[in-house]
């Protein structure tokens, strides 16, 4: 072994040594088989935005140094300690464990170097997701700041940077439940379905060089009855040199090839046998996306894409169902919240992150429903990759359920201010803009179950034109008005179709609920919650199965796709397939899988 590789060996132990004297989880809570892997010095290594690769880029996830501070007060160069990034300051991986209430902001800090090859280069400093307000400097110059818990943000901090070390500061203020953001299941006093707060980064933060003029962002579109795919590059600026190109692959083979100028989009004719995706058969092409100018290529990023449609149709019966590539599809999965007892917003690791999808595989759904949270960029991937249709729900905000009435155009809705209001549309066209290209998402859900509900009509057809290749689901469960694509009942804890809509797809968005308590696995030891509870695995296994049977009836009579509640256990809620803690799988997993797979394909032809 050469002297260099000794080094770089001796460096990375020192490294991991030091960073395991400086951090540790905090708290004495369950936690999943994955927190044994956090190492400080390599954590959430992964490229973190696989729809988009650069081949170059730099992870600044790791030990920071932490502070809070009064809400307005200066920044301070004295730290109260480390915290380890991307978790959030609430949760054990953290290293920290505190909460922070709305009158107070928590900055971080930590000191970075360039790359010597990256000399001459534009560098942009990513953030994954940050909850909620924040503020950023580079070597004290206020490079930007953002608002919004759960979508990606960029900065170009190319003329603050230092030729040598450099510094990096983030303030963040999160008011949780006492502001009007969109803020999901977060609360200050957790109980029942509300959970632990979330503050601050929890989310990979990371560098990446380009040049003056680079690719921001891809919208990639399928057409299955046209055989295109449209992909549009949007770049940074407005250049009348620039030229995008874009080549799709199946494996090494080239099948499609396209090219646009001044910004147009690039339209690639695909073969009439194109493969298609879906649960069955997640098919993904291989994309390439490169911008030259002046003859030379000066960005390229790999992509991929599917060719796969989403839609519904009235059927011979008179139902109108939900469609994936013109087909009738019965679309079933579990509730997903995405919540982890030692990393709360943020899994583990990458392992981790996946896993509940493959488990969902395994349990023989062919759909999540992304509850009130927006994942990763890796997650939609796995998504992608695994085959699962995903129904994503916009995080709640405001005020908490204001229940109005069952009945179509009855009751009034709760009046937003005029701030309340521009956060959400600002925060749901975000997500939507960041999540667009990811093939599994099937359907919008702007709203749950009344929760900050409000311009519902409004909202659902500003969503359906934003995105017109997806479905929209006005209100899952919610104050119902017929827009929209579907009508979205909720019922616990057994499946009843106790409203129909001749005119859209109806769906069970939420049912089931079985609580199963399983000691030595559980969040809180003394309380614990769900719909309905049983002593065994044969016990809660056997309700799972014969609220199934209901549903695969009410099929026939109606409902084009069920959600049953939930994958996990969350925080003292103990209704899930899985344990919080994921060390446990609770039911059967045969029995359910049978099940499922029947229900999956209650509408084959």
């Amino acid at each position: 072994m050469g002297r260099y590789s000794l080094l770089s060996l001796l460096f990375a132990f020192t490294l991991t040594t030091t960073g395991f004297a400086q951090w540790k989880p905090a708290g004495d809570r369950i936690k999943t088989q994955w927190s044994a892997d956090v190492n400080p010095a390599n954590v959430l290594s992964e490229y973190p935005r696989p729809i988009m690769e650069r081949s170059d880029w730099q992870n600044l996830n790791g030990l920071w140094d932490y502070a809070l501070i009064p809400k307005g007060g200066d920044i301070l160069q004295k730290y109260d300690g480390k915290i380890l990034v991307p978790f959030a300051i609430e949760s054990s991986l953290s290293g920290v464990g505190k909460r922070v209430d709305e009158k107070h902001e928590l900055v971080y800090s930590r000191d970075f170097s360039i790359p010597s090859r990256w000399k001459g280069k534009k560098i942009l400093l990513h953030f994954g997701a940050v909850d909620w307000k924040t503020d950023v400097w580079v070597n004290g110059v206020r490079v930007g700041s953002h608002t919004g818990g759960y979508t990606p943000f960029t900065f170009d901090i190319t003329a603050a940077l230092n030729s040598g070390k450099n510094n990096l500061v983030v303030k963040v203020w999160d008011p949780t439940d006492k502001g009007s953001q969109p803020r999901g299941k977060q609360v200050s006093k957790p109980e029942s379905i509300w959970y632990t707060p979330v503050t601050g980064i929890w989310q990979t933060v990371w560098l990446e060089p380009v040049a003056d003029k680079f690719i921001e962002n891809l919208r990639i579109t399928p057409d299955i009855d046209q055989h295109l795919l449209t992909v549009n590059a949007q770049l940074n600026g407005l250049f009348s040199s620039n030229m995008v190109e874009a080549k799709v692959y199946d494996g090494q083979q080239l099948i499609a090839e396209g090219k646009s100028i001044n910004g147009e989009p690039v339209e690639l004719v695909m073969p009439e046998n194109a493969k298609l995706w879906s649960p069955d058969s997640p098919f993904l092409y291989t994309l390439t996306v490169s911008l030259r100018s002046g003859g030379k290529i000066v960005d390229e990023v790999k992509s991929y894409a599917a060719m796969r449609k989403f839609s519904t149709k009235r059927e011979a019966d008179g139902i109108v169902r939900l469609e994936l590539n013109n087909k009738p599809l019965f679309q079933f999965g579990p509730l997903d919240q995405g919540w982890w007892p030692d990393g709360l917003y943020t899994a583990p690791t990458d392992e981790a992150l996946r896993y509940d999808i493959q488990k969902i595989k395994d349990f023989g759904f062919n759909m999540i429903r992304k509850h009130i949270k927006v994942e990763p960029a890796r997650w939609y991937t796995y998504c992608d990759k695994m085959g699962i249709i995903v129904w994503q729900d916009m995080p709640s905000g405001d005020r908490g359920p204001e229940w109005q009435s069952h009945k179509f155009f009855d009751g009034t809705e709760i009046k937003r201010s005029a701030a309340s209001e521009a956060c959400y549309r600002k925060e749901w066209k975000e997500i939507m803009d960041a999540l667009y290209s990811y093939p599994c998402i099937g359907t919008w859900i702007p709203f749950n179950e009344a929760w900050g509900q409000f311009k519902t009509p409004e909202i659902a057809e500003w969503t359906k034109q934003y995105d017109p290749t997806r479905l929209v689901n006005p209100a899952s469960g919610g104050n119902h008005y017929t827009c929209g694509d579907m009508l979205d009942l909720h019922n616990y804890p057994a499946p009843d179709l106790y409203l129909y809509d001749a005119q859209r797809a109806t769906v069970l968005g939420e049912y089931g609920g079985i609580g199963l308590v399983l000691k030595d696995h559980l969040w809180e030891p003394n309380r614990n919650w769900g719909y309905v509870q049983f002593n065994s695995s044969e016990e809660a296994t056997d309700e799972y199965v014969k609220y199934a049977d209901q549903l695969y009836r009410l099929i026939s009579k109606g409902f084009s796709a069920a959600v049953y509640t939930q994958i996990t256990d969350v925080e003292v809620e103990v209704n899930g397939l899985m344990t919080y803690d994921r060390k446990v799988i609770k039911l059967d997993e045969k029995r359910i899988r049978e099940i499922n797979t029947k229900l999956c394909h209650a509408l084959d032809r």
